[in-house]
């Protein structure tokens, strides 16, 4: 059974450009359904489950998507669900989830998760948290990040070299690495003492908050003056107020990477299948090819010599249909339908910055 002492945090609040037009300012990636009948953000509540209870799981996101978060996760409490009146990085996203549960818990201990993540199996995932929790338990003053066993050289991710060895599947942290090149990936790779960095932790509220009055005093001094009018009339002045003018700046560079170099961080092991879903070609990795390499969530397709194509669709009563083409992604929703060679699918973020600004945002 979950421990009463025992929080998580998933933030939530990124816009997820790469995947429009599922993807909108007024829908965000983590709540379309892109998994068949789930949600990022569902499959994310439902991994935690077992490990933590309903009512100490939160929510960090946009103030604009509060509503429809609320709306579809009716087993967390309202209050749990926190809106940002402006990104500012995660180092202030996990700050402000910090100061809030310690108001409502001192000797809470918080694991702090993305809704960008597809993680298999769930059973592993929650055996090596519930393992996290107890170190944090038995060593509270530990910083815990946890390391995916890269099975790629992969150019698009941070990475974690461990060194001292603690236990089974747990080691100190020797350095954070910043993406690396090809050649410098399958070094790591080769090398068998670095983890993908996937932005996951586990620590007491109260230790982030010291941490953060350390080396990023500022932050902390709004975060402070913001948990303390939380439960009063003025949270909401006292947010919006302070909240946009802390700098911006991500919890690796502000915490991690130094406490790091001092030694005080711990990597556990995470033995499971991750992937981050920021990208179409990115979500189709964990879909099923038929005979050919075609990937689709869409209901009803309809596929003529062609190959290895991408087709996404949320409506169950559209026909998507391709004929004689191969490398594809075809991405339709109700008032927008994305063609794109698979090839080309980063350009999709500079895209919708065009859309906004030829066509008012309206499809954006």
């Amino acid at each position: 059974m979950p421990d009463n002492t025992r929080y998580a945090v998933i933030m939530a609040g990124g816009a997820g450009t790469r995947l429009w037009p599922l993807s909108r300012k007024s829908r965000p990636k983590q709540l379309v359904r892109i998994l068949g009948d789930k949600s990022l953000l569902d499959e994310a509540v439902e991994r935690l489950s077992g490990s933590v209870g309903p009512e100490y799981l939160y929510i960090i996101t946009n103030r604009q998507y509060v509503e429809q978060m609320v709306a579809a996760y009716p087993q967390i409490p309202p209050e749990n669900i926190i809106g940002e009146p402006q990104g500012r990085d995660t180092a202030n996203a996990i700050g402000l989830a910090a100061a809030v549960i310690h108001q409502r818990d001192p000797e809470a201990v918080m694991g702090v998760f993305t809704a960008d993540h597809i993680i298999t199996p769930a059973e592993t995932f929650r055996r090596v948290l519930d393992s996290a929790f107890a170190y944090v338990a038995g060593s509270p003053n530990s910083l815990i990040t946890f390391g995916i066993p890269p099975t790629w050289p992969h150019t698009g991710m941070g990475y974690i070299q461990r060194g001292e060895k603690l236990g089974e599947g747990v080691f100190r942290v020797k350095q954070f690495k910043e993406k690396p090149d090809e050649t410098t990936a399958a070094q790591y790779l080769a090398d068998g003492d670095y983890y993908w960095n996937g932005g996951m932790f586990v620590w007491r509220a109260a230790t982030i908050l010291e941490k953060l009055q350390q080396l990023l005093p500022d932050s902390a001094a709004g975060l402070d003056a913001i948990s303390k009018a939380w439960n009063t009339d003025s949270r909401i002045e006292t947010l919006d107020r302070i909240f946009p003018t802390l700098p911006k700046i991500s919890i690796d560079y502000a915490v991690m990477e130094k406490v790091a170099l001092e030694g005080k961080v711990i990597v556990v092991e995470l033995p499971c299948r991750w992937l981050d879903v920021g990208s179409w070609p990115a979500l189709a990795e964990v879909l099923d090819p038929d005979e050919a390499g075609n990937r689709a969530t869409a209901k009803k397709t309809h596929l003529l010599d062609a190959r290895n194509n991408i087709l996404i669709s949320e409506d169950p009563d559209h026909l998507l249909v391709a004929i004689g083409v191969n490398d594809l992604i075809v991405v339709h929703s109700p008032d927008a339908t994305l063609v794109c060679p698979n090839d080309q699918a980063e350009k999709i973020k500079s895209l919708v910055g065009e859309i906004q600004q030829i066509h008012d945002g309206k499809h954006v």
